[in-house]
């Protein structure tokens, strides 16, 4: 294990890696796509969605999660490249569906798209949206950084989506069976947020929690209630320098927090709830300190940016411009007892 620069401790040490299994081509993909920032496991839990946010494309690997008695393993079989007129500086992505997914471009819209069918063979794939999502008169997208999609009744979603630099959350409301017409454009949240840079929801519905790069901390916010411009956070996550990708756990009793000022992942427990003010529990360094100087260009630079863990709750996979892809296993990470979830 490497040793990090003092700055951040003298005796962390960088957490283990899973090793994945990956051809030589997929290994290829990875390395060209450059600069990522968000990434997204499918619900079946055999696509991982990486946004190349500098090469303007989604590189989409079909992916396997093993459990074995040395703890889990990855194999990345595949990968397709999709690019697009309305593939642009994708920072964030969710999938609606195993087949169906919502991009958050920066320097755009949001759009959503079908994926390709077959096997994705290695391809490159130039694709059209099934719909762009631009807000409302009163709610304009601007700057759309990262979502979050929210399964409502009757096919109805929320997307969730953090406008970077307008400093709020805005809340699009879209019906498959109308082939994603946004029905409802709204403001949700604005109080406190500073170039909010990420978003999660919990899987029990109850809380969603963004990440707020200008005041460096992650407010939480309790979805049962009424939420507007000027509701408060329920909690708040303290302590990382500059957050930016989290999730919650599948048993939602913890949330890990992506570092981008620092080498860290810091993990967050939420005993009875998300209410009041909390450090974190454990911090744990999951880059190395060479690699974490080579992406050093300032304070706010460096650290791991995109973060998810995968559906059966057993791995997590972060990335960055300089480590484009790393597997973790999640009981390395929270540093408890964890339960594992079926997939399909």
């Amino acid at each position: 294990m490497t040793h990090l620069p003092s700055l951040f401790g003298s005796d962390s040490q960088v957490t283990p890696r899973i090793d994945f299994k990956a051809s030589k081509a997929v290994h290829a993909a990875l390395a060209a796509v450059g600069r990522t920032e968000d990434l997204r496991f499918s619900p079946d839990n055999r696509l991982l969605a990486i946004a190349g946010f500098a090469r303007k494309r989604c590189l989409v690997l079909r992916i396997d999660v093993e459990s074995t008695p040395g703890g889990p393993q990855v194999t990345a079989h595949d990968f397709m490249e999709l690019a697009s007129a309305s593939i642009g500086e994708v920072h964030g992505l969710d999938f609606i569906d195993d087949r169906t997914l919502v991009i958050a471009n920066r320097d755009g819209l949001i759009a959503i798209f079908a994926l390709p069918s077959g096997d994705p063979a290695g391809r490159q794939c130039e694709i059209a949206p099934v719909r762009q999502i631009k807000g409302g008169l009163f709610c304009k997208l601007k700057t759309p950084g990262s979502v979050a999609v929210r399964h409502e009744s009757w096919g109805r979603l929320s997307l969730l989506v953090c406008n970077n630099y307008r400093n709020r959350v805005t809340r699009h409301v879209v019906n498959r069976w109308w082939g994603y017409r946004a029905s409802k454009n709204q403001l949700l949240l604005k109080h406190g947020l500073d170039t909010p840079d990420g978003i999660a929801l919990s899987h029990d519905g109850q809380w969603v929690a963004v990440s707020s790069h200008g005041t460096r901390d992650v407010k939480i916010y309790n979805m049962s209630a009424s939420l507007g411009p000027d509701t408060e956070p329920a909690g708040i996550l303290r302590n990382a320098n500059y957050p930016h990708g989290l999730r919650f756990t599948g048993d939602d009793r913890q949330i890990l927090v992506a570092d981008a000022g620092s080498p860290m992942l810091h993990v967050y427990d939420g005993n009875a709830g998300w209410s009041g003010c909390r450090m974190p529990s454990r911090s744990i360094a999951v880059l190395d300190d060479e690699t974490f100087a080579r992406g050093r260009a300032s304070v706010e630079e460096g650290g791991p940016k995109g973060l998810d863990i995968d559906r059966s709750n057993s791995v997590v996979a972060i990335t960055c411009e300089e480590q484009t892809l790393a597997f973790f296993s999640l009981a390395s990470i929270a540093g408890e007892p964890l339960r594992k979830f079926e997939v399909g």
